[in-house]
């Protein structure tokens, strides 16, 4: 998998990655400064996986994702400015400030939302994906989810669906062993091998390594390709781990701090670091470059939400109705 990286796409991952990671961090502050209001869930532990997917996506694919969707939407490209203006409800947001941290979404990048209620997002990215096909247009739909959302009625009647419509779907389940604050093992029959259920329906589907960049870009790889020649809907299981609670309210009390030690040794930012420091593709310099580049990128995204006035109270009733 190393071998056909050269040192521009090591740095972008790197890249991708920590500016999740900063953004993250900061947003995690202005929760606490209450400039960020409402619910925050922070996606710090998961960045492989929204990097090494999405990464691979095309400008004509669409990506449908959950309400810890600020890694989506940042692998994709939105502009970090405009979606920390958006988490402070500012003016200057993605959607006017009227959407708010579990629900960014930019048409431009065909990222298509996230969505606050669980599970919400499979019929949609079902829906997305039929019209791909009714149409007869290029591209995929990939479409994320939690372990949380695998026992909504709408998980079973989405891979239904989509297995008998043969829709170019790549189901993308970030399985981080916890269901707000309930172990996947206790809430799920399948307990850790979600993805057999995807079996059942007739669809290809494979767990792999959430915490390695590079494992999850080797899966998105090949199921991309693999849809393109044979079209069916595709379902990857990536193990990974939140390092942070449920939600920034959530002082995550029923996890063991071994588990959570255990995990932390294989953040996906300092492993991906050291792995392409050690095989000598790209210098500690050239690394510690974009890390101060990437704070500044974080420090001027605060500015500018900070900056940015909020909606006038009577825009609350415009776009209503389209």
């Amino acid at each position: 998998m190393l071998t056909d990286l050269n040192e521009h796409q090591i740095s972008t991952y790197y890249k991708r990655m920590l500016l999740i990671r900063r953004f993250e961090e900061s947003s995690g502050q202005l929760y606490l400064k209450g400039e960020i209001r409402g619910f925050l869930h922070l996606y710090i532990g998961q960045e492989a996986v929204a990097v090494g997917a999405i990464g691979l996506l095309r400008n004509y694919d669409y990506v449908v994702s959950h309400y810890r969707d600020h890694g989506h939407a940042l692998a994709r490209g939105m502009e970090p400015k405009v979606i920390m203006a958006e988490l402070c409800g500012r003016l200057t947001g993605s959607s006017g400030g009227k959407g708010g941290s579990m629900h960014l979404y930019d048409k431009s990048k065909n990222f298509m939302g996230g969505y606050a209620i669980v599970g919400g997002q499979l019929p949609i990215a079902v829906g997305l994906a039929l019209a791909i096909k009714y149409k007869r247009e290029k591209g995929i739909v990939m479409c994320f989810f939690g372990d949380g959302a695998v026992n909504q009625g709408e998980y079973h009647e989405a891979l239904n669906l989509a297995s008998i419509w043969k829709l170019p779907i790549l189901f993308f389940l970030e399985n981080n062993l916890y269901g707000m604050g309930t172990h996947v093992e206790k809430t799920h029959a399948g307990g850790r091998e979600i993805y057999l259920t995807a079996e059942s329906y007739g669809i290809a589907a494979a767990q792999i390594d959430g915490m390695n960049v590079l494992a999850v870009r080797e899966a998105t790889k090949n199921a991309i390709s693999k849809m393109e020649s044979d079209p069916a809907p595709i379902f990857i299981e990536a193990m990974t781990y939140r390092f942070r609670g449920h939600s920034m309210a959530d002082p995550s009390s029923y996890r063991d701090n071994k588990e959570l030690v255990e995990w932390q040794a294989m953040d996906p930012i300092e492993s991906f670091k050291t792995l392409v420091i050690n095989e000598g593709l790209i210098t500690k310099e050239k690394l510690t470059h974009i890390e101060k580049s990437i704070n500044e990128t974080i420090e001027e995204a605060v500015t500018f939400a900070l900056e940015s006035p909020y909606p006038e109270l009577d825009s609350l009733y415009n776009n209503v109705y389209a």
